[in-house]
């Protein structure tokens, strides 16, 4: 007799987003591969049937959980590649720059975050972005005195490659802080660090809360935007250990794949850890490392000068290495010799031609190693791409930046912005595609709406193939497609319940769905009220 299920969905449109028969795990464009269930049924952690009402109703028993849909859409639970989850905590606990108007704005945000019982001595703010202000500059010294003149305040962009700070927050590191990422006018210090700088400041600063709470919170609002895994960039030691002291206590409310900074190698080869190790929440990824910088500091590194650089200004006008392209393919070789999977920031053309060019000589395919954001590209480097057989592990919430007037062409004249984050062209060439946050925002439905209302046809995917980027697409850069990201008999049961089906609504408003429901392995992690 067969055993009944301890969960069953109803009454629901239940798609598999099915990966179908394409090349490398990619839907065909002949061969959609999504089905459409009625119901779903669960048992010990996993999908054991979909199927009509009927058919699944056989299987509900006198313990057996039932939820009717009422005719609402469920999807595996969707699948951040690449996101900073102690950073998605601190943007909870501080001030909130993200939705600041201006400069005087976000002073005054910092000004209402600065309780000392509370968040320590530094005052901290996350998420500016100056591309969608009227006054279009960067945070100052002078902007930022104005928050406190006795305390150390730091105000960080959105992308995290620059950080605004203020007088005592400047003497306070000045023996840290290299001078080629501190930007002056004449002989004094604007206030304005980048790259490098960044880390500093976040080290600095990183004892004002328990890793523990951050990781916490930063889990609760994941589950609340339907997020059921994450790929974690993580640079802070004590993260990995807050990740299992969470699993281990049932507090946990996704499964991790730890993807370490170059700086754990060491460690990763004296443990014999290689990726793939750990339990069903908290796994060893990938190894990450920098290449260049970001648009929005003018530190990605292109092959052509910027459109709105200063001439006058020092430095190059293509941008700058964090990590030279020698150094970096020293840091691939090795990984890829422990069986370690590798991932690659890399934004401007140059970065991710330098990228193709380290991968090749691996077998990176079958390693999953990935370009993080690729954001620049040529028609030459997508057939790169295809070649080498590297995942693209993109950030569809950055065509915000896309759009008529935005920092894209701001920065890179109209003609790259719209060459810029082509996704159409990626999956036409047959090349790995995972959709993540980078927490710019964190929020899957978002990007999926920036994917799908994209500027330029190379950009733009219909809703299915951007749901499977954020599902699929993700589990297999994190090479976990045969746990989760779709939805089958067999595979964990990690689903997400919708308020409104994103094929129905107006593609401008698929960031606005609710998230009903949250599961991971059939255990609820969100309910709305």
């Amino acid at each position: 007799m067969t055993a009944p299920a301890d969960l069953v969905l109803t009454n629901a449109a239940v798609h598999t987003l099915a990966p179908g028969d394409g090349p490398t795990g990619r839907p065909a464009s002949d061969t959609p591969g999504d089905e459409i269930h009625e119901a779903v049924a669960v048992r010990d952690g996993r999908i054991v049937r979909l199927g009509t009402a009927h058919e699944v109703e056989f299987l509900v028993g006198a313990t057996t959980t039932v939820h009717d849909c009422a005719g609402r859409v469920v999807l595996p639970g969707f699948v951040d590649a690449h996101t900073h989850m102690d950073m998605v905590g601190r943007y909870l606990v501080h001030a909130a720059l993200g939705g600041a108007t201006g400069p005087d704005d976000a002073v005054e945000r910092l000004v209402e975050g600065a309780h000392p019982a509370d968040r320590g001595e530094w005052i901290l703010g996350f998420g500016y972005d100056e591309s969608t202000w009227d006054e279009s500059r960067f945070l100052t010294r002078a902007d930022l005195d104005r928050v406190s003149e006795e305390r150390p305040v730091a105000a960080f962009r959105e992308d995290l490659h620059q950080v605004s700070l203020n007088g005592v927050a400047l003497a306070r590191l000045a023996d840290d802080i290299a001078d080629e990422n501190l930007q002056h006018s004449g002989d004094e210090p604007t206030g304005v660090a980048v790259e490098g700088a960044v880390g500093t400041v976040l080290d600095a600063t990183r004892g004002d809360r328990p890793e523990r709470d951050l990781l916490r919170a930063a889990s609760d609002r994941a589950a609340e935007l339907g997020i059921t895994a994450v790929g974690d960039m993580v640079r802070d030691h004590r993260v990995p250990r807050a990740y299992r002291d969470l699993a281990r206590d049932g507090d946990l409310g996704l499964r991790v794949r730890l993807n370490y900074w170059t700086d754990f190698l060491d460690a990763l080869e004296r443990t014999g850890l290689s990726t793939g190790d750990g339990d069903d929440l908290v796994r060893v990824g990938a190894v990450k490392s920098y290449t260049d910088g970001s648009l929005g500091a003018r530190t990605a590194r292109l092959s052509e000068p910027y459109a709105d650089v200063d001439a006058s200004e020092a430095g190059d006008p293509r941008g700058q290495w964090v990590v030279p392209p020698e150094e970096f393919a020293g840091y691939v070789e090795r990984a890829d010799e422990l069986g370690l999977q590798f991932c690659a920031h890399a934004i401007g053309d140059e970065a991710i031609a330098a990228v193709l060019g380290a991968y090749a000589d691996t077998d990176a395919a079958a390693a999953r190693h990935r370009v993080e954001h690729v954001e620049v590209l040529t028609d030459a480097l997508i057939a790169r791409f295809g070649e080498v057989g590297a995942v693209a592990s993109v950030q569809p919430n950055f065509l915000k930046w896309a759009r008529d007037g935005g920092l894209y062409e701001a920065r890179l004249g109209r003609e790259r912005a719209r060459a810029s984050n082509r996704y159409a062209a990626l999956r036409e060439s047959g090349v790995p595609l995972a959709f993540g946050s980078d927490t710019m925002p964190l929020g899957p439905l978002f990007g999926v709406q920036q994917a799908v209302t994209a500027p330029a046809p190379e950009q733009r995917l219909d809703v299915a193939d951007a749901l499977r980027a954020y599902t699929h697409g993700a589990a297999y850069a994190l090479r976990d497609e045969d746990r989760f990201g779709t939805l089958r008999a067999g595979i964990h049961a990690d689903l997400v319940v919708l308020g409104a089906s994103p094929w129905a609504v107006d593609p401008g408003g698929i960031g606005d769905i609710d998230v009903v429901r949250t599961f991971v392995g059939g255990e609820p992690t969100y309910v709305a009220e």
